[in-house]
């Protein structure tokens, strides 16, 4: 228990200040570890393990970087457009959920998609997020 101890605390100290596994570094991991699948195609494996070991090593250098604000922002900017992406599945499948009693426009203005239910006749539809107001029919 005690060797245990001491090795934790080196390895903490030596940790200390640097980035360590984030968002970004988990996904390149990941994205890594799938190229291997394809190392056994003759031609290209030589290439897939290049482009591996160039990703690993990235991920190394992120985790082992003191520069945390550098490393926050670039994960900041992945994780931003990972969540467009979450977003956008998430948004198709309200719209597949709810296709059969509403009706999704988009605002003129702003582009907003804005939910109105089916079968309403003339409705006068506000966006909430510009304030623009339009006339459609359900």
């Amino acid at each position: 228990m005690n060797l245990f101890y001491k090795i934790s605390s080196v390895i903490s100290k030596f940790m200390y200040g640097r980035n360590g596994f984030d968002a970004l570094g988990i996904a390149v991991f990941i994205f890594s570890f799938v190229l291997s699948i394809f190392r056994w195609i003759p031609l290209v494996g030589f290439v897939i393990w290049i482009i591996q070991t160039g990703l690993l090593g990235y991920v190394l250098f992120r985790i082992l970087s003191r520069n945390v604000e550098a490393r926050r922002a670039e994960n900041l900017a992945f994780s931003g457009i990972l969540g467009k992406i979450k977003n956008e599945f998430g948004n198709r499948k309200i719209r597949r959920e709810s296709c059969g009693t509403h009706k999704f426009f988009r605002c003129p203005s702003c582009k907003n998609t804005l939910r109105v239910p089916k079968g309403k006749g003339k409705v006068y539809i506000t966006c909430p997020k510009c304030g623009e107001r339009f006339v459609k029919n359900t």
